[in-house]
């Protein structure tokens, strides 16, 4: 009466096995992209500037427990300093700020106390700029990243090429946020809050572009221009589930492969985990097997 036990505390493992993974995954968004920081020093002999940069640190950090995308300004006239936080248009207004209340002290470790900073992390992304600092086009490339891994096999970028089309075609309809999935290719798009539609499909269609030219035949690709970007990845078992939603409102940098770590390091995970989840079953079922086998024999 008492054999079965080990196989369900096999299937308990595995199940809880699987709930690691699952839960490993989320902390994601708040692992960082990459950082674009002004050159310049922010002179502040009488602390103007730190007190409206802290102002405005609060003031986007308070905000994002109620929005995606809040943009506004601290102090006046020279001293203005405007920014302006986005989150991914599928967390939750929780996983949202989590994730913005990561950002200023990210900001002053990362760049210090300069006249613009930009950090990006997974979920999210701050920006702030003083009054006068120099503007740059919302197509200029920040960051780009392509995974380390190739795809072997003929029709892999024909198949990227169609999800990122179909992610062109969905994010200005959806307003700023799009994601979808194509024969294991998951695609995702988002623009600047502040973007209108037409200019956020112009914006995403010049990303994708880029990141097609730039990836090639790679697992993964980010591009990440200055008022959008898009992303993609390859599963080799077929896209995970992921609870989002599929619409949303929502600096110098040198590429480098490694930006896409953590989506090659999640392909990869979700292989092994599998492959290992799969294994570890089997042999549970054919210990089963065998003490089942044995009792039968008394």
């Amino acid at each position: 009466m008492g054999f079965p036990s080990k196989p369900v505390l096999c299937l308990l493992f595995l199940v809880f096995f699987t709930s690691l993974t699952v839960t490993e995954s989320a902390t994601d968004y708040n692992s960082l992209v990459y950082k674009g920081c002004a050159k310049q020093a922010l002179s502040d002999p009488t602390g103007v500037y730190s007190q409206a940069l802290s102002a405005l640190f609060g003031t986007l950090v308070s905000q994002s427990t109620k929005a995606k995308f809040f943009k506004t300004t601290s102090g006046s006239g020279q001293t203005t300093i405007t920014g302006l936080f986005q989150c991914r248009g599928d967390l939750t207004n929780s996983d949202c700020y989590k994730c913005v209340s990561n950002l200023p002290e990210l900001s002053d470790k990362l760049c210090g106390k300069t006249v613009a900073a930009r950090v990006q992390l997974y979920g999210c992304y701050m920006l702030y700029e003083v009054a006068g600092f120099a503007q740059i086009s919302g197509m200029e490339m920040l960051y780009k990243s392509c995974g380390s891994t190739n795809v072997a096999g003929a029709g892999f970028e024909e198949k990227r090429d169609t999800v990122l089309s179909m992610m062109e075609n969905g994010v200005a309809s959806s307003h700023g946020f799009y994601t979808t999935s194509y024969e294991s290719l998951y695609a995702l798009g988002q623009c600047e809050g502040d973007v209108g539609d037409a200019d956020c499909g112009e914006c995403v269609k010049n990303a994708a572009q880029r990141v097609q030219v730039e990836c090639g035949s790679a697992i993964s690709g980010q591009v990440y221009l200055h008022k959008c970007y898009v992303s993609f990845s390859y599963y080799p078992n077929g896209v995970p589930k992921r609870s989002s939603s599929s619409s949303s409102s929502s600096s110098s940098s040198s590429s480098s492969p490694s930006g896409t770590g953590q989506n090659t390091g999640k392909t990869v995970a979700i292989i092994l985990g599998g492959a290992v989840g799969v294994g570890f079953l089997v042999i549970c079922l054919l210990f089963a097997r065998n003490l089942m086998k044995k009792h039968d024999d008394f």
